[in-house]
């Protein structure tokens, strides 16, 4: 589901709500305040994949208004502050989701990946399966993709190529499962399959300047000028002046 039809189906749900409030004069009952947390909630989630962090963050207070301890609002909260790099904040409203839920696979994957970019990957990797563990969790793909990232980062490709590898298996369209096997394929000179992967990836998500470099990256090693040279194009028209463009035109490819 695109970001637009996203939008597109929870404005449908406000007017909804607020046909509601209309026809029922006011309404502040449980459910009431409940369904007013999850739409504002997937409002917020909507903006956090369009990467529009500050509206996002309105429509996170907008949901805890209306439900001050609805764990997925909660869940989301710490999302937004990882992304913007406010680890503290983060790592409070993702503890406070886990004393609220403590068997929460989302919340655990989330803290999970927290504690990997802080350099805990040991306890990282404890919550990873505690996510895994349960045979409910929606999206175990997304455990599987940070636990992958998390031990790559560390150099133990092996180990990170397993995890990924059960994410694809389990979808094989995952973006960042793709675009992570891509990445530890090039990094273990196995090219051919670091084009697989990084074609793969850019089949079912818009081109960004990191996947456009690596698939240059890719293609200077196979010696493939015509693929290198359209990378290095939409580079340039795309993202004029990223770090990604600069190296490109200075050729440094590895």
């Amino acid at each position: 589901m695109s970001i637009r039809v996203l939008f597109l189906c929870i404005a449908a749900i406000l007017a909804a709500c607020a046909q509601t409030s209309e026809d029922d004069g006011e309404i502040n009952d449980e459910q009431t305040l409940n369904n007013r947390a999850r739409v504002h909630t997937e409002l917020a989630n909507a903006n956090y994949l369009a990467g529009q962090y500050n509206v996002a963050l309105e429509e996170v207070n907008v949901a805890l208004d209306a439900v001050d301890d609805y764990i997925p609002v909660v869940n989301q909260l710490g999302l937004i502050y990882i992304a913007l790099g406010q680890t503290e904040e983060a790592e409070k409203h993702l503890k406070r989701a886990i004393k609220l839920d403590p068997d929460n696979p989302s919340v655990s994957n989330n803290f999970g990946y927290l504690l990997c970019s802080m350099g805990d990957q040991a306890e990282a990797m404890r919550y990873f399966e505690k996510a895994l563990s349960d045979p409910l969790y929606r999206t175990p793909e997304s455990a599987y993709v940070n636990a992958g990232i998390c031990v790559k980062n560390t150099g133990d490709y092996a180990r990170a190529r397993q995890f990924l590898g059960r994410a694809l298996a389990l979808s094989p369209d995952q973006p960042l499962a793709l675009y992570q096997m891509a990445d530890l394929s090039y990094l273990t000179r196995d090219y051919q399959n670091a084009r697989r992967y990084v074609t793969g990836h850019l089949q079912v998500v818009e081109a960004g300047p990191d996947a456009l470099w690596l698939a240059a990256r890719i293609e200077s090693q196979l010696g493939d000028t015509v693929a290198l040279d359209s990378y290095g194009a939409q580079l340039n028209r795309r993202f004029p002046g990223s770090a990604q463009a600069r190296a490109f035109n200075a050729g440094r490819f590895r």
